[in-house]
């Protein structure tokens, strides 16, 4: 299915569940208001979701000065993958972790941790970026975002149904209780059937942009080790943009296993590991990306 269409679909089946819940909490005036209200969130969703996720994330945007080396590493991966440089972005977290998004390559953003400039290699990381930049040429980040930011406010208006307890003609307690579970977890599921696809094709054309699937494998070994033991505190506060990045940031203060959005982590290395071999499953063999010649910016921290 094409990028837009499926996040028409998406749109539209989260539209449903607003509206249902609209209804649970207030009949049929409050599936007319749930559905004026999720008309005007898939607005701002299709034009303003990446800001929000960037701003939720406390990113910070690099100019080419500021980002020295990091920067001109990005934009040669970007030429190689055929895209617009897109804006590049630091994340003030010591986890180690990326993600990318925009609602079209023109109009993209990668970002960055602090942890992952301080605790990878230069391969690792270009292996990283190029990661990010397949979700961008695979049109990907506008449907991860868009379901990022209404899955948050579908799970938003599920923990209300705890406090206004839902319409008693139409269910009581009973409604609320079920509004409260599964409005959540549906949201989740569609995240859940969108990402684990998704980040293999991201890691195999990824690994074709770098030309060194072995050094995406090491970074995905390396951040998932060490995101386990580093606690992301904008992202524990967002859980519903866990599926942005590149291995799951949450650790631990909910039952985030229940809601995993990425595919396992070993079986996303061993596929990354047989590319190195030879046939129509190896990446292209590239030469090493020049560095810049600089060492300003948050490259060398």
């Amino acid at each position: 299915m094409h990028g837009n269409a499926k996040v028409f679909v998406l749109m539209a089946a989260m539209t449903a569940l607003v509206m249902a819940l609209g209804w649970m909490l207030g009949g049929q005036g409050g599936a007319v208001m749930a559905l004026v209200l999720a008309g005007g969130m898939n607005v701002f969703s299709w034009w303003n979701s990446d800001k929000m996720v960037l701003r939720q994330q406390g990113a910070v945007e690099l100019s080419p000065q500021q980002g020295g080396d990091l920067y001109a590493l990005t934009a040669e991966l970007a030429r190689r993958a055929d895209l617009p440089m897109p804006k590049l972005y630091l994340l003030p977290t010591q986890q180690p972790n990326a993600f990318a998004t925009g609602r079209n390559p023109e109009n993209s953003a990668v970002a960055v941790t602090q942890g992952l400039v301080a605790s990878l290699s230069r391969d690792e990381i270009a292996g990283v970026i190029a990661h990010e930049l397949a979700h961008i040429k695979h049109r990907d980040t506008l449907t991860m975002t868009v379901t990022a930011t209404m899955a948050g406010a579908i799970a938003m208006m599920g923990n209300m149904m705890l406090f206004t307890g839902g319409r008693d003609d139409r269910g009581g307690g009973l409604g609320a209780i079920l509004a409260m579970i599964f409005a959540p977890l549906a949201a989740m599921m569609v995240q859940m059937a969108i990402s684990r696809a998704r980040e293999y094709e991201a890691d195999a054309t990824g690994a074709q942009i770098s030309g060194q699937p072995q050094a995406l494998a090491s970074a995905l070994a390396r951040i998932s080790q060490l995101a386990g033991r580093t606690l992301n505190i904008p992202a524990e506060k967002n859980p519903a943009a866990a599926s942005l990045f590149i291995i799951n940031p949450l650790n631990g203060l909910r039952m985030d296993s229940l809601f995993a959005t990425h595919p396992p982590t070993e079986e996303r290395i061993a596929r990354l590991m047989a590319m190195n071999g030879h046939g129509p499953a190896a990446a292209e063999r590239r030469s090493p990306i020049p560095r810049s010649g600089r060492d300003d910016g948050p490259w060398g921290r």
